[in-house]
């Protein structure tokens, strides 16, 4: 199942450039997503070295960045809160081997299941979610503690260097491609900060606000290996197992969807069970050491496919590199500027969100503009896995009350006098009701004949349909003549009317 990755010469240098810009975007969400988990910033770091690393060894899709996000770290903090943070680790152990289950029992498959306006609403919706994400970086804590906005002349300069970041990712390409134009566009606007001492926010200040710690920094050790400490008990496993199986969920449903948008910009297309046994491996490392685990992220994967990153490699350098950074050059990246990073996410976002969206709303069907709608809002309101969840549902339904609408009937009475009912169209559940009113069992000849040759049965209620139907005709005293049935149906049909009528005999 698993190969060690192959690297060819012509895609080095691309894999390589775009991992380290990829490692420098990675800082700062890791460090976030971290707080919002409860936890301390070096289990975020941690995951997103270990997570990034062997999913980009052993994943099913190269090119895809996966590391600490926030789908499942808002899930977290309440088993942090409640229980500790060794719990979380025995959590993320388990979620690890249900993913692997999942992809060695091949369920990763189910999710080309998912419809394509499910697809849509999903990029927009997590495009306006990273885009609200940003926001909070032009804000800062006040005497009290607070968030407010920066003042007028920070917010300028901050504002300004953003524009410049997105100018220079925007412009660059159209000079030359041998560099990914993100990491000139982090690296230049840093100098410049650096260089004319400019008052604005950098990664540590970052840091140190979520923190709340002026003296936090970005330096660290190897992570070390350390069994979870939670006891060995039925109670412990009552505890983590719900929140394992959510953990899983997520990671899963965010990392194959993420494959599936990666697929379509690539035009490849990547192993959806190897990608669950992937993200297993990395949960299950990250609970021994000392990580809060992760899943794929559509930002940094488009980060790194919009650079020039399309191999295994240009995930495995942005892995290690994040841990270089932590372990030998944390004071170069905490002097990176926040601006220059929220630049890099905001060309994310216009990349990401799909703006032929508007013009769908006349090209495509009306139910599936409200599912793009649905599932966009979903996903900024609640969470992914809520949110494809509901797409799928709405989407299913919609389409089983579109199909009910397409059963009817031809009718005719032939030499013999019999009335003869052609039946047209799928009967399942949504159209079982509208198909036992094609018939007039009270005003009908006779002799009945009901012809399926041009229709379908494929549930269970289509069949008691059809059962219900025989009941009408013969209540009144009529022949009901069934042709062209498989012989399931028909054995099923006639094994209910054995039962009835053995029960009738005992009453």
């Amino acid at each position: 199942m698993f190969e060690f990755p192959q690297f060819s010469k012509h895609s080095v240098k691309n894999d390589v450039l775009s991992g380290l810009t990829v490692a420098l975007a990675l800082v700062p969400e890791a460090v976030a997503f971290a707080f919002v988990a409860g936890v301390d910033p070096m289990v975020g770091l941690y995951a997103a070295f270990i997570v990034g690393l062997i999913t980009s060894i052993f994943g099913g899709r190269p090119g895809m960045i996966s590391g600490a996000t926030g789908a499942m770290a808002v899930v977290m903090v309440s088993l942090v809160a409640t229980h500790g943070v060794q719990y979380l680790f025995a959590a993320i152990m388990l979620a690890g081997l249900l993913q692997i289950s999942a992809g060695l029992f091949k369920l990763g498959k189910f999710i080309r299941m998912v419809p394509h306006p499910v697809m849509i609403g999903f990029v927009n919706g997590l495009a306006i979610v990273i885009f609200l994400a940003q926001l909070g970086q032009f804000k800062a804590p006040d005497i009290s503690g607070a968030l407010t906005w920066l003042p007028q002349d920070q917010m300028v300069l901050m504002l300004g260097l953003v524009a410049l970041t997105m100018g220079i990712i925007h412009f660059l390409p159209k000079l030359t491609t041998a560099v990914p134009s993100s990491l000139v566009a982090i690296v230049t606007v840093t100098l410049l900060v650096q260089g004319l001492g400019l008052d604005t926010r950098t990664v540590v200040d970052f840091l140190r606000s979520m923190s709340g710690d002026m003296n936090a920094t970005l330096a660290g050790s190897l992570p070390e290996f350390s069994i979870p400490a939670v006891p060995l008990t039925f109670e412990t496993l009552q505890i983590i197992l719900p929140y394992a199986i959510i953990l899983a969920a997520i990671g899963l449903i965010e990392s194959l969807l993420t494959l599936t948008v990666l697929d379509e910009m690539t035009n490849t297309r990547g192993q959806s069970n190897r990608e669950c046994v992937g993200q297993g491996l990395a949960n299950v490392t990250c609970s021994v050491f000392g990580a809060m685990g992760g899943c794929a992220m559509i930002g940094q994967s488009m980060i790194n496919v919009n650079s020039g990153g399309r191999g295994r490699l240009s995930g495995i350098v942005a892995a290690v590199a994040l841990l270089m950074f932590i372990l030998f050059a944390a004071a170069l990246i905490e002097m990176i500027p926040l601006a220059a990073l929220v630049g890099v996410m905001f060309m994310v976002v216009i990349g990401t969100f799909e703006w032929a969206t508007f013009k769908l709303a006349r090209r495509v069907p009306k139910q599936d503009f409200f599912v793009i709608v649905l599932v966009t809002v979903v996903t900024v309101l609640t969470d992914l896995a809520v949110a494809v969840a509901v797409g799928v549902i709405v989407s299913a339904l919609m389409f089983a009350w579109e199909h009910a609408k397409h059963i009817y009937a031809s009718s005719n009475v032939n030499a013999e006098g019999s009335k003869e009912y052609h039946v047209n169209g799928p009967i399942f559940f949504g159209s079982a009701a509208n198909f036992l009113e094609l018939f007039d069992a009270k005003n009908d000849p006779e002799d009945v004949i009901v012809d399926f040759a041009n229709s379908r049965v494929t549930d269970h209620s289509a069949i008691e349909a059809i059962e219900t139907l025989a009941e009408r005709y013969a209540a009144v005293g009529k022949t009901l003549h069934l042709r062209h049935l498989s012989l399931i149906v028909v054995r099923f049909c006639k094994s209910r009317q054995s039962r009835r009528n053995q029960r009738e005999r005992r009453s």
